[in-house]
């Protein structure tokens, strides 16, 4: 029996409010409206950033249902859609491409205006909601919300991918794999022969890594206080790997010397203020480049010496790898249909959805790097 046109009653995970479980409800989602698509979802990665709005660093409407690293099936669409029909396989964008804006119409950018996460509004363009629980409204969260088993996002947050491509690891291509990746080669477009310093070694800064050595990158060091996470980041290319605790002086100047003189290439992927200032010194005073790919904390400055950018450093950072949604992300899943990059290295635990905060629990304790939620 075709649910095309009708309210869908589905399980969701619901964020109700700040520090708290997300609640296992039934909602009701309703048909898509002209230019707009609902997807049955598959799987869904749990990301920090997803993290990062239930502690209140990032911040986002409530209730809301969060997630936006999925991947589903094309349910039914509405009026005017074109870009995707039912029983296509796809991919929710959190950085959505309308193809018309300035953002859009530029070839190096990518942070299109129709995005949700500069002053996040949790509704669609039209400004509503798809959702209800309890009898109230449930916003969505950056274009995509996929912490739910039905999903309705607009026709731009969406893109059609190959058909064999297994969801339960191609999710990973709709957030954290592609803002690491993309981080390496697309951002600091890292050179063959260079050196590295990537600083976080969970999902994003391994992608990090798998990007800096696509790029054919000499040298790649990691850097993190958790030593459990070094032989995943060796296996996937870091050459070497150094706990800042272990030393006596600011990490910077350790590797400053390691490297004699700072390294080529630094990525901070944890979104702290201390850790963001040390990637920036940490690279050559002459022409190293330091990205930032973490998240940092809501409503906290930085201060920084200008000195240090103008002996010649470059400081930069891109939303999902500085990729064009649309355009980029069926091209990383072809490319990893053709074993251009791995993703299993990342993927360390799947559960079923409704143990979700079993998952978030995972993260928070260190002991995962990915944990995909099947529906």
């Amino acid at each position: 029996m075709s649910t095309a046109g009708k309210v869908i009653k589905c399980k969701a995970a619901v964020l109700w409010e700040l520090k708290k479980p997300f609640s296992i409800e039934e909602v009701e989602v309703v048909p898509p409206k002209a230019y707009e698509v609902r997807i049955k979802m598959v799987a869904t990665g749990i990301c920090r950033s997803d993290d990062h709005v239930v502690t209140g660093n990032l911040s986002t409407p409530l209730p809301a249902i969060l997630g936006h690293e999925g991947a589903g099936i094309v349910e039914s669409i509405g009026e005017g859609v074109t870009a995707v029909k039912p029983g296509d396989k796809v991919i929710p964008l959190f950085t959505p491409q309308c193809g018309r804006c300035v953002v859009c119409k530029h070839p190096e950018a990518n942070f299109c205006v129709k995005n949700d996460l500069t002053n996040p509004r949790g509704t669609m363009q039209d400004g509503t909601t798809r959702f209800t629980c309890r009898g109230k409204p449930i916003h969505n969260f950056v274009s995509t919300s996929t912490f739910s088993e039905y999903t309705v996002v607009d026709e731009t947050a969406v893109v059609k991918i190959d058909a064999a491509a297994p969801l339960e690891k191609v999710c990973l291509i709709g957030c954290g794999f592609s803002t690491g990746f993309g981080s390496a080669v697309k951002v600091a477009k890292v050179t063959p022969g260079s050196t590295c310093a990537v600083f976080g070694l969970g999902g994003v800064g391994l992608s990090v890594i798998i990007g800096c050595k696509a790029a054919r990158a000499a040298r790649i060091i990691g850097v993190d206080i958790n030593k459990d996470k070094y032989a995943k980041a060796k296996e996937l290319g870091a050459t070497e790997c150094i706990n800042p605790q272990d030393f006596q002086k600011p990490i910077h100047e350790v590797l400053t010397e390691m490297t004699g003189g700072g390294v080529d290439f630094s990525f901070e992927v944890i979104g702290r203020l201390d850790t963001m200032a040390e990637a920036l010194s940490c690279c050559h005073e002459a022409y190293g480049v330091s990205v930032i790919v973490g998240v940092p904390p809501g409503s906290q400055n930085l201060s920084m010496d200008p000195m240090l950018l103008l002996t010649g450093r470059t400081w930069k950072g891109a939303i999902f790898g500085g990729f064009k949604s649309k355009d980029s992300v069926p091209k990383l899943v072809a490319d990893f249909m053709a074993n251009k990059f791995p993703l299993d290295p990342l993927i360390t635990h799947v559960l079923p959805f409704q143990e979700i905060n079993e998952g978030f629990g995972l993260l928070r304790s260190g002991k995962s790097i990915r944990t995909i939620l099947t529906f």
